[in-house]
């Protein structure tokens, strides 16, 4: 069965430009390290009802979704009560989280040679970091022990929130991949192999591909190129899926191309 993965980054911050996004490429590269692909991606701000309807919509199917930003406590954090309404669920202090936040608010008040007080006020609010939709799991944080959390929808989609933080969520997305991923992890099985088609059109290569798709498990895929420095004008056209898919789908590519007399450039392969 293939699993749809799928990555939403929240954050009025990456929209506006003020900052730019990292999340993408690393979560691309995380998983074709473990044989696995991004299914899709959305930039979502700081808005409540985008949020809750985009968390609606990844519940609502199976696969995995990452969630990146806003599970903090200010203002402008939605995410912990969009993915409760979302659930349809109340919001609740998880038990592991109030004891991880403790844990860390004791590290920094003895840090600061300070006696840890959790009914001082600011302390209190922290604990507003640990209230989660109800049924959720923890996502341990490496950094600074303020969790993140995964939540299941009712046809068993899986979304797992993690903070913003590259310094954070990256390892925690690693550590969900390798402990609640495993078993879709598929290295080694997956291969991509194309060629470069000199001055061809898309249009004129359309029928090709669509046959190497109906008569082979693949995905066929074309990327044109206008300008570039040693090809001109040319398509990189290609096939992806397991290896021994993709060895008989690509004698077939190319076989169909010279029956077309295409100028043929180099060959790529990639794991």
């Amino acid at each position: 069965m293939t699993h749809s993965i799928g990555l939403i980054i929240i954050g009025d911050e990456i929209l506006s430009g003020k900052r730019q996004d990292k999340h993408l490429s690393k979560v691309i590269e995380l998983l074709g390290a473990r044989g696995m692909s991004l299914s899709w991606a959305r930039f979502v701000g700081d808005d409540r009802q985008s949020i809750t309807a985009n968390l609606r919509d990844a519940f609502a199917q199976p696969g995995i979704v990452f969630s990146c930003g806003g599970i903090g406590a200010t203002p402008d954090d939605h995410t912990r009560q969009c993915a409760a309404a979302a659930l349809g669920v109340e919001l609740a202090l998880h038990p592991e989280a109030k004891l991880l936040i403790e844990s860390r608010m004791r590290d920094v008040a003895a840090e600061q040679g300070q006696t840890f007080d959790p009914q001082r006020p600011d302390n209190v609010h922290r604990y507003n970091m640990g209230v989660f939709p109800v049924g959720s799991t923890i996502i341990e944080n490496p950094y600074n022990k303020i969790p993140g959390f995964s939540c299941t929808g009712a046809v068993g989609g899986q979304v797992h929130f993690v903070p913003g933080f590259p310094v954070m969520a990256w390892p925690m997305i690693e550590w969900v991949l390798d402990h609640r991923c495993a078993h879709l992890h598929q290295r080694g099985a997956s291969l991509e192999r194309s060629v470069i088609v000199m001055g061809a059109m898309e249009a004129a290569l359309t029928p090709l591909m669509e046959e190497i798709e109906r008569q082979h498990p693949v995905k066929v895929f074309s990327l044109p190129s206008v300008d570039h420095p040693t090809y001109g004008r040319h398509i990189e056209l290609g096939v992806k899926g397991s290896s021994a898919a993709v060895a008989d789908a690509f004698a077939s590519l190319l076989a169909g191309l010279h029956r077309h007399g295409a100028e043929l450039g180099p060959e790529m392969v990639r794991h």
